[in-house]
């Protein structure tokens, strides 16, 4: 039998508060008031010297919580308040005694961990109360508050329901407007079903996305989910408080605050520590799994080491258009990082002379024209020369055989004697990869830097849901009897005997033999490039997703050899969509694909620079018609900056489809240290790269984005068989043993578990018709709704195989039409679901699971939410004019076809919000639109209740289990209804007070079923 919700609660208490110096439990603690009440008694004890000895008075702590409830607003702006002058949160207040002043109050500080005046107290049942007669009263399970803020809170649910159950839950009551005054602080979200626990970083509602619910692993990368162990190994101090103190990040750019998963954690206290023993190293975490976090955090606390003067991050002067820095800035914003992204040498020199201990970011380029000014003879002797060489700097390298070369790395370690060195890299060099000789220059990472610290490959990252595997396509244009057609042409050998040589030898001799015959490589012609665009344009349409809601498809990259054949294929793109040849029904899917893109690196003086120039040129000149921008080759690194953007989609206008490209084609830009999660596809048209290239370009497609992306998806149209084997060697030495979690399943075994998953869904119901017939049977419902689950997620798997071009889903006895009736009933039966039953088994089903692939969208509500959104002014907005766009107006009014009641809440808000955006600053458009939602349902409820003298409760519980066909049976008051409808018979009454019941049902459920 499972443990009950209750046990658990006292179990988990019981493990934070053992052991000495750990949580102290408040059972007092449970309303608004008492936790006010506590946090005020915090204040008063942490600032008496400040308060010079008189405690805050009611017109004073008034002031206080006025100022926290504007904190507390958002979880960003909460965690900007946090994080505050040199990590410690303060509190302006003006006293009441005029001659006393104004003064600030320590609020929290994470310079004071497990020390000082820090305190850390848990409570569980906290009652969130009513705000008003239509809100309801809501128990929070148990909350960990450090100086009386509740900091980290946690929602179990027993075993008998799954983790999402608890997820879910906090979504509901964030949409509600529950995590509102001093629980507006909360940084970090627990969930748990006792058996599996995730934690994520606090957000709005609308914006906690269960893809980035995070499992723990321990040092050892070996998972941590009983919920006592996690609260063991997370949860205790010091570690709760490091967590939302110092292992985390802001991001101003999208608004965020970011929590670090466990690998990221584990490798800083393991730099931490070599650098306590004055030791260098490397940290290797596979591609896309948050090198540039990682690197961040180490660098903001290895300044925090009193044995270290400075904290240099290094960079490489290309990449100050690139992502590296740009995330550096929107982290550092709040920060004691510098970005040094000036070209003035001499501000640099400043910093690194004056004594304040800070983390610096600047490029390789700078600290070399610094080093070798100082490290000749006429200066060597000089007071800076040897204030700089004594100084104890710590270098931070992120993609660190791309910023720096072995030889300026020597340089560097010999005129800053004492520094010491940490590598971040997802592709390490080995042994089997090393770089050539070069006299004793260091050939593999670990000679470079010293030893790996922590490893976190991407078999691990793949176990615990960092990243995503990879669906690798080999789409040759040229067939195997063409290569051995070839090859016996040009004597390499008889057909025969070419085709039982080996597959990659062979290509070899016979591409080889090719090439020295005519001079050129057998795929570079049009010809082939035409059949790859072709193939891109009208055959992927389930790879890009083109089915999704407006906004939502996904985007890629095509990567080859040489700027001349980018040039090539851009030109064939532009020739192929003005001729008229995408196809109808990729244009009914998306009627402005493919949106296209190019970006190379323009030089000056090659023999090339005119052609590249001009060619650069008409590109821009496409971009700017495309999306009204205005780049020319004097703002190219703006131009890059700005399709960097457009391809990431972390800012909010970049979400509306009007502002997003389809396919950016590309040499070797963006195939390293770039990250764009709605990025899911690579096409690659060049040869096979060197093992960490390909581990690189691959990653650039398996970042967790959401929950339709399963896997990254790499299609090779050239050399099949040289690059399959280079790319299961790369995945081999990358992956740290075995390729087969890596990569996709291949089709067959896809198509054989959709078939077997078909089967199992007609065994228990032959028709969607027949599913009616379990209505009643529980146990029946669930394994339906089990087995519509798995083929829902299969048959989207199915989509995005390169085989799957010549198939549908008639080839399995089944068509579009029933899968969309199945996908009816299925919605009905979890409704019935929903519903609290008793003794009946229990089958582990996801209730809240959502359908991926099957049931088509008009126009989607959430997008026209996220539309609205971007124009929500930021919390620091101090004007804002009024809004003027049509497409959202038009969305609104597409939607108002088939759900005109939602339509008409949303044009409601959408108007007034129009007018006078600035009064919704910093709120969430969900939260608004949800909320507006339930008090027309509540208002709706509440004057049929009044009318027909029915309970407000009772109708309720009609409302939320009555499905078309069924009896209604409401619980009337036929002598209150007398009193105001004389002549009415009791009979009659109670037969119109059903009708208009199911009248209000038919009005209700648009508003819930979007």
């Amino acid at each position: 039998m499972a443990q009950s919700e209750a046990s658990m609660e006292k179990a988990l208490i019981k493990q934070l508060t053992e052991d000495v110096s750990q949580w102290t439990y408040r059972r007092d603690i449970t309303d608004e008031a008492s936790l006010w009440a506590n946090f005020r008694e915090k204040l008063n004890q942490n600032n008496i010297a400040a308060l010079d000895g008189e405690p805050i008075t009611d017109g004073e702590f008034n002031q206080i919580q006025q100022f926290m409830l504007d904190v507390a607003k958002s979880p960003y702006k909460a965690a900007l308040w946090l994080a505050g002058e040199n990590g410690e949160a303060v509190i302006p207040l003006t006293r009441e005694d005029a001659s006393k002043g104004s003064i600030h109050l320590m609020a929290i500080s994470n310079r004071e961990i497990a020390g000082g005046r820090s305190s850390y107290e848990v409570i569980n049942q906290f009652v969130s109360e009513k705000q008003d007669d239509e809100d309801r009263e809501r128990r929070f399970d148990v909350t960990l508050l450090i100086n009386g803020l509740p900091m980290i809170h946690i929602e179990l649910k027993n075993q008998d329901h799954p983790f999402m159950d608890a997820f879910r839950q906090i979504k509901k009551y964030s949409l509600e407007g529950k995590f509102r005054g001093l629980f507006g602080m909360v940084q970090m979200f627990v969930v748990s079903n006792g058996s599996n626990t995730r934690y994520i970083a606090a957000d709005t509602g609308s914006n906690l996305n269960e893809k980035f619910l995070t499992s723990w692993v321990n040092k050892k990368n070996e998972p941590v989910e009983n919920y006592l162990e996690f609260a063991k190994e997370v949860l205790r101090i010091p570690e709760a408080h490091e967590m939302v103190g110092m292992y985390s990040a802001i991001d101003s750019e999208r608004k965020k605050l970011i929590l670090l998963r466990p690998y990221q954690v584990h490798a800083i206290e393991e730099i931490k520590s070599a650098s306590s023993r004055q030791e260098s190293g490397f940290i290797w975490h596979t591609t896309g799994s948050g090198k540039t976090l990682t690197s961040y955090t180490v660098a903001k606390n290895l300044i925090l080491i009193p044995g270290i003067d400075k904290t240099i991050f290094l960079i490489d002067r290309k990449d100050l258009d690139q992502q590296t820095s740009l995330s550096f800035k929107a982290y550092a914003e709040n920060d004691i990082i510098d970005v040094d992204d000036t070209d003035n040498v001499h501000e640099l020199l400043q910093k690194l002379k004056n004594k304040d201990r800070i983390v610096i970011v600047t490029t390789i380029q700078k600290m070399q024209i610094i080093m070798k000014r100082y490290n000749n003879d006429e200066k060597k002797d000089s007071p800076t020369t040897k204030k700089l060489r004594s100084m104890r700097i710590a270098f931070v390298v992120d993609e660190c055989h791309r910023t720096v070369t072995p030889e300026t790395q020597r340089e560097l370690q010999k005129f800053f004697a004492g520094s010491l060195w940490y590598g971040f890299t997802g592709t390490p060099i080995f042994d089997e990869n090393k770089r050539q000789r070069k006299g004793d220059l260091a050939r593999t990472t670990e000679a470079l830097y010293g030893p790996c610290l922590h490893n976190y490959t991407i078999k691990e990252a793949l176990q615990n849901k960092a990243v995503l595997g990879f669906q690798i396509d080999y789409r040759d244009s040229l067939s195997e009897d063409t290569i051995l057609t070839v090859g016996e042409k040009l004597g390499v050998g008889s057909y025969d005997n070419l085709q039982v040589h080996d597959k990659v030898v062979r290509e070899q001799e016979v591409l080889s033999a090719y090439y020295k015959n005519s001079g050129e490589d057998i795929y570079d012609s049009d010809d082939h490039r035409r059949e790859v665009v072709e193939y891109i344009v009208n055959k992927c349409a389930g790879k890009f997703r083109l089915h999704a809601p407006q906004g939502e498809a996904y985007e890629a990259i095509l990567t080859v050899q040489s700027i001349d054949i980018a040039q090539k294929y851009y030109k064939l793109f532009k020739e192929y969509v003005a001729g008229g040849n995408v196809s109808p029904s990729i244009k009914e899917k998306c009627v402005d694909f493919p949106k296209i893109a190019i970006t190379y690196t323009v030089t000056e003086n090659d023999d090339k620079s005119i052609v590249n120039q001009q060619a650069m040129k008409d590109a821009l000149k496409d971009y700017n018609a495309m999306f009204d921008t205005n780049f020319a080759l004097d703002s190219l690194q703006a131009y890059n900056t700005n399709l960097n953007d457009r391809l990431a989609r972390k800012k909010g206008r970049y979400k509306q489809r009007k502002e997003q490209l389809d396919l950016v084609i590309v040499v070797d830009r963006l195939l390293t240290g770039f990250d764009a999660p709605p990025c899911a596809i690579l096409f690659v048209d060049r040869p096979p790269m060197a093992p960490q290239n390909i581990i690189q370009a691959f990653s650039r497609t398996n970042r967790i984005y959401d929950q339709n992306k399963l896997y990254g998806m790499i299609v090779v149209f050239q050399r099949s068989a040289q690059f399959q084997t280079a790319v299961d060697g790369a995945l081999l030495l990358y992956s740290n043993g075995g390729t087969n979690e890596v990569s996709a399943p291949p089709f067959a075994e896809i198509e054989r578990d959709f078939q077997e998953a078909l089967k199992e869904l007609r065994q228990i119901a032959a028709t969607p018709a027949e599913v009616e017939n379990l209505k009643g049977d529980i146990s029946a419902m669930q394994k339906f709704a089990k087995a519509f689950q798995k083929v829902d997620r299969l048959s989207g798997e199915l989509q995005v195989y390169q085989e799957w071009e010549d198939k549908d889903f008639s080839d399995y006895g089944i068509d579009r039409e029933q899968l969309n009736d199945y996908s009816g009933k299925y919605k009905n039966v979890i409704e019935e679901l929903k519903k609290p039953k008793e003794n009946e088994p229990v089958i582990n089903i996801d209730i809240g699971y959502e359908l991926q692939n099957i049931g088509s969208v008009t126009i989607d509500y959430r997008y026209i939410v996220s539309l609205i959104q971007t124009y929500m002014p930021d919390e620091d907005d101090l004007i804002a004019e009024p809004i003027h766009d049509e497409t959202i107006d038009e969305h609104i009014t597409k939607l108002g076809e088939s759900n005109p009641a939602l339509a008409g809440v949303i044009s409601t808000f959408w108007n007034d919000m129009k007018k006078d955006p600035i009064k919704y600053k910093g709120l969430d458009a969900l939260t608004i639109i949800e909320t507006s939602i339930e008090k027309t349902i509540n208002k709706k409820i509440k004057e049929f209740s009044k009318e027909w003298c029915v309970k407000p409760q009772d109708l309720v519980a009609v409302i939320n289990t009555f499905q078309d066909g069924d009896n209604i049976s409401l619980q009337i008051d036929y002598d209150a209804y007398r009193e105001s409808h004389d002549g009415v018979s009791k009979l009659k009454y109670k037969r119109a007070a059903k009708d208009a019941a199911v009248e209000l049902i038919k009005d209700i459920r648009p508003l819930r079923d979007k």
